[in-house]
């Protein structure tokens, strides 16, 4: 179930359509998930509960539609892409997610384990037909390793006080702008919505829980790292 908010009251994502999914369509790959997420608190977290109640697919697709084009819109301000019971990318709510977004900008952030090729063929697929799908690390080493893959942009968790300019390996980091500064959003920038940008974006931990995210995104890259090796055979 979703919600669309046509014009969100969020101050770092400015007056902009936003939508939530429930939370069972989080992967449970995500080491956020119940464990640190800033979606579990605030007023954000009484948005997400109330979209078990809210709008079904074929409602929700209709909705998008109906939104001005060309307009920038944020898919998921809390939940993930839509899964199948295997922990895969649901194919066709992402191909529908696609032709009903066609003539807006749209661009949202998953957490979907990578190491399953049919999650990175789906995001792959919707990063070329204009969906934005950003992929989301769990700290800058894997950022490093996802940048490989080259079938989407990257975006990542950071330490509360990061302020480096580049990876260990030397991609390029840009701090969300939002996070800064009051008078940056998500509709003045628009960063995000960039598929095609090589900067890997830095999302600092905030909220209520930000110690305990902060401890939950220090993993082991080693099977990203395979994934990539694999992927250049």
């Amino acid at each position: 179930m979703f919600i669309l908010t046509a014009k969100s009251s969020n101050r770092k994502t400015g007056p902009i359509p936003v939508t939530t999914t429930t939370p069972d369509s989080c992967p449970n790959s995500c080491p956020l998930k119940a464990n640190g997420c800033y979606a579990n608190s605030g007023p954000l977290r009484i948005v997400w509960e109330r979209s078990r109640n809210a709008l079904s697919q074929s409602e929700f697709f209709k909705a998008i539609k109906a939104l001005p084009d060309g307009i920038l819109m944020r898919h998921n301000q809390a939940g993930d892409l839509l899964k199948n019971k295997d922990e895969t990318i649901n194919l066709s709510f992402l191909k529908g997610l696609v032709k009903a977004a066609k003539d807006k900008r749209m661009f949202t952030y998953t957490h979907h384990d990578v190491s399953k090729k049919k999650n990175r063929d789906a995001i792959k697929m919707a990063n070329e037909n204009g969906l934005t799908v950003n992929l989301s690390a769990n700290n800058l080493d894997q950022a490093d390793e996802y940048k490989k893959l080259g079938i989407g942009p990257v975006v990542s968790v950071a330490p509360e006080d990061f302020d480096e300019k580049y990876t260990k390996q030397g991609n390029r980091v840009t701090i969300c702008p939002a996070t800064k500064s009051e008078y940056v959003n998500c509709m003045s920038c628009g960063l995000c919505q960039r598929a095609k940008r090589k900067t890997i974006i830095a999302f600092p931990v905030h909220g209520s829980n930000k110690k305990k995210a902060a401890a939950a995104t220090q993993i082991n890259i080693d099977k990203t790292s395979k994934i990539v090796h694999s992927q250049k055979q």
